[in-house]
């Protein structure tokens, strides 16, 4: 048993050493940094999430090799950015890899001095693709059964062999989460192209509420998402939505949670109609109204 010990150890620690180069630490303010993926050898890949508002950073690649890292794109949906590096890397070859619950999974950070964090844990869960609050499609919803450091959030995440499972976020209450290889593949090439994602809007806030006991059984349905306010010129707005409609569904996804009806706005969505079943007054209506393009903020 020692010997087996021994053998992982070294093995861990070898595969950690081979794969540090894809680590690097983009700086913030107050001394902080958080960490990031060299993507490619003149792009890093980071948690959106963890970023200001601000175009260029200082960016400090694994060995201590400072250089400047200018946003190419942001994308809350994914919670993906991109940025372009002033000088060149040397990142290793990244090969994606496929999680499954119960694989171990070797989560690396920067240090933001040009050395490497590692934590080890286990693919918690590897789920089906998910919607997050912000609209955005993820391929699959993988969560590490380990603890993650804020300054660690944005860099790799690999299989004991080497595989890149993704990049490491931090999720609701601290847990840590992985946006998939194949989501940051699909993802960066339109940030790079337009620094944004297009997605489908209609100009609303919407809130949860429960439906008076007199108005479920005409609903088919406990809750709804209510209409607190509408953009002007909008969408919901030009087809008709008030202030007040509760929405019950969204081309027949259930609104009960906006999550369960972010599907409906994918960027494919743009220029299609989306059916909203609302209730109004008491009385239960569809409204017909337009799905545009989100602006640009």
């Amino acid at each position: 048993m020692d010997n087996l010990l021994t053998q992982l150890s070294s093995d861990l620690a070898a595969r950690t050493a081979a794969l540090q180069a894809a680590a690097a630490a983009l700086r913030l303010p107050r001394g902080r940094h958080v960490s990031a993926i060299v993507w490619q050898s003149d792009l890093v890949v980071t948690s959106e999430q963890a970023l200001p508002e601000r175009d260029a950073f200082d960016l400090v690649l694994p060995g201590g090799v400072e250089t400047k890292a200018k946003l190419a794109g942001r994308d809350a949906g994914t919670n993906v950015a991109v940025l372009r590096l002033a000088r060149p890397a040397s990142p290793p070859a990244l090969v994606a890899g496929e999680a499954q619950a119960g694989a171990l999974a070797l989560a690396l950070g920067a240090d933001g001095a040009g050395g490497t964090s590692v934590r080890l844990g286990l693919v918690n869960a590897a789920g089906p693709q998910w919607h997050s609050l912000a609209g955005g499609l993820i391929e699959r919803r993988i969560a590490l059964d380990l603890r993650l450091a804020r300054a660690e959030e944005g860099g790799p995440v690999f299989s004991a062999a080497g595989a890149l499972f993704g990049m490491s976020t931090l999720g609701a209450r601290a847990k840590v989460l992985v946006i998939p290889t194949a989501t940051l593949e699909r993802v960066v090439p339109p940030l790079l192209k337009d620094g944004r994602v297009a997605r489908g809007w209609l100009g609303v806030a919407l809130h949860p509420v429960a439906l008076p006991d007199a108005l479920r059984e005409a609903a088919g349905q406990p809750s709804g998402l209510m209409v607190m306010s509408l953009v002007e010129g909008g969408p919901a707005a030009k087809a008709g939505i008030v202030a007040g409609d509760i929405v019950l569904s969204v081309n027949d996804a259930a609104a009960s949670r906006f999550r369960l009806i972010a599907g409906q706005f994918a960027a494919d969505s743009i220029g299609r109609k989306a059916a909203l079943r609302v209730v109004r007054g008491g009385n239960v209506l569809v409204v017909d109204a337009v799905i545009e393009a989100r602006p640009a903020p």
